[in-house]
This record gives structure tokens, sequence and C-alpha cells, in this order.
């Protein structure tokens, strides 16, 4: 009897889990449909650059260092680093760029030190004893960096938070393929040098040089679902700014046409048709929302379809920004994949 009354209560209690769960989804949903409803933003769609600083330095690779006597050494054997890993301080002292931890390192006369990493999220702590290489410098054998560079475009800018989204998905780091796990970064402006044709198998891309780059706002995070900011050069923006428009909710989304709005020459924006062909509205994990297809020959004709570059191109339907580009099918460059602006939001 007793064991029936505990297998009772586990039921109740299991049930209840189950219709809390199913009410916070439901919430969920329409929370991300009542707040995109009346909101206004002013789509952009200008190319920008994206200088991006990591929380300490990025583990991206390890090598043998050459000692004096023609020997090897591979000092982070049995350290447990590898690559992806982000190595916060060194002996307690926090690291900001590589310059600091090669100045420390090289300070140590060879003392063993500690070091402070992290791996999804968890602090990991090792001791590592630097070699002096055959050059008289002493070292770890690890490679690292703490800064990455890249394109894409502005997705809206809303006035009223004086924040920015843009690209619609994160930016990786190019040798370990990671979120590049970011301490701030800035947003500036870009200058297009050419467009490259994508073809089939053969992504094209927008180039561009960013040296000179005018910031534009400061970058705070970087998600799987875009880079986010607030804005520090509101003069800038005011001449760039689309039409101020509503946000749609993933329900108001029709399957048939839409238009992008596209940079592809320098301080001029187009419009461009495009069809909605599928849309996934119960997706809530990732920044494939909708199958889009390029319908316009004009842009067709210029960039082969959807290129690198053109991430976070704001896309209108029915007078409403409904979401931005994020990736292209690589069999097929005049398709790829878009957002909801609703998760973006």
């Amino acid at each position: 009897m007793k064991n029936k009354k505990l297998t009772i209560v586990l039921i109740i209690v299991f049930l209840l889990n189950y219709i809390w769960s199913f009410k916070y989804i439901s919430s969920k949903e329409t929370i991300i449909a009542n707040n995109t409803i009346s909101k206004r933003v002013n789509p952009i769609g200008r190319v920008a650059g994206l200088k991006l600083y990591t929380n300490g330095v990025l583990v991206i690779g390890m090598s043998k260092i050459e000692l004096n006597d023609g020997m090897y050494a591979m000092p982070y054997e049995n350290t447990g680093i590898k690559e992806g890993d982000i190595i916060k301080s060194i002996n307690g002292i926090e690291l900001n760029n590589v310059s600091e931890l090669i100045s420390i390192v090289n300070n140590s006369n060879g003392n063993e030190i500690s070091i402070k990493y992290e791996r999804d999220n968890e602090e990991i702590y090792t001791t590592i004893k630097p070699v002096k290489s055959i050059e008289g410098n002493y070292m770890l054998g690890i490679w690292v960096r703490d800064a990455a560079a890249g394109v894409g475009t502005i997705t809206f800018y809303d006035r009223e938070t004086n924040r920015f989204a843009a690209l619609g998905h994160g930016i990786e780091d190019v040798d370990t393929g990671n979120l590049l796990n970011i301490s701030n970064g800035e947003l500036v402006t870009s200058k297009i040098i050419t467009i490259v044709r994508g073809e089939k198998n053969k992504p094209g891309e927008i180039r561009c040089t960013i040296d000179e780059g005018e910031e534009i706002g400061i970058v705070e995070k970087n998600t799987n679902i875009g880079v986010y900011g607030y804005a520090t050069n509101n003069n800038y923006l005011n001449k760039v700014l689309l039409n101020e428009v509503e946000v749609a909710s993933r329900s108001e989304i029709k399957i048939g046409k839409a238009t992008i709005m596209c940079q592809l020459k320098n301080d001029e924006i187009n419009e461009f048709e495009v069809e909605i062909k599928k849309i996934y509205k119960n997706n809530y994990k990732d920044n494939k929302s909708m199958l889009i297809k390029v319908s316009d020959n004009n842009l067709i004709e210029k960039t082969g379809g959807i290129i690198p570059g053109m991430s976070g191109t704001p896309i209108i339907q029915n007078g409403k920004l409904i979401g931005a580009i994020t990736n292209v099918l690589l069999n097929d460059p005049t398709q790829g994949y878009a957002i909801f602006s609703d998760m973006m939001f």
C-alpha cells in the first residue's frame, strides 16, 4: 500500500512538472509573438566590419619547441590544455591579450606557472613549466589568439534602446570552429572592394576593407543567433537608417514573395526580390527559421544568389521585418536560410 501511494505521488509530481513545462513553452511562444507585434525598428542592410576581442586568449594549436641541444620539448603535454580552450589567467593575473601572456611566460625564468583555463564554461586549473627555446625565449608551445575580424550585414537598429543586431549568426574562430567567446568588440564601417560571384559548391563573397573603418558601435555579445551591441555613432546611423518598420511575429510570415535590403556598392542600398519557400514556425533552437530563394535576376547576375557578407541582410514582407539571411546552400547559391526577426529581437 505504501509503495502504491509513493507511485501515485510520483505520477502526480510528473504530471505537474509536465503541465508546468507545457505552460512554460506555450508562454515562451506567446511572449515572443506578443513582444514583437507592436515593436518598431529601423532596418539597415549595410555591410560593416567586426573587430572582436576574446575574453582571455584562445588556444588555436600546439607545436614542439626546439631547444639549444637540438632536442624538442612539449611543455603543454599532460596539462589537459587543448585547442579551443581559453586561457583566463597565469599565476592569478588575468589575461587581456597575447602580449601579456608572452611577457609573463618570458619573465618566468623557467619556473613552473599556474594556469586557469576555460572549456565549455567550466574553469580548470593546471600547471606548466616554460622551456627556453633555441632563440632564447621562454615558451609554452601553445599557439594563441586574442582577436578576430570579419564582415557582415547590420540587420536593424532599435532607437528606443540604442541597440543594434547583425549577422543572424555568431562569429566562429577560423581555426577551432567554436563560437568566439568575446569580452567586447567594435562595429566599424567598411569599404566594399569587389563582389565575388557565388557558384555551385563555390561560395562567393563580399570583399571589404575595414582598416580605416569608422566606429559605429560597441559589440557586447556574440551569440549563435547574432552579434549585438549598442550604437556610439548616431550621426552615421542617422544617414543610413531605412524607414522604420514593425517587427513581425513568426505567425505573420507567409510562403511567397518578400524583399531584402542589400548593399553591393559603397553608399548604395538596393531592394531585391526573394521567395519564402518554407517556414519552420516551431524552431526556437537555431537560425534556420525559413528556407528562402533569391528570385531577382539582377541579384543573381551580380552575386549568384546568397554570398558570405550578406549574413544579417534584413528581409521585409508586407511592410514588416520578418527576419535576416543567415546561410547559403552550397549546392545551390540561390537558396539559403534565414532567421526569424522575433528570435533576433
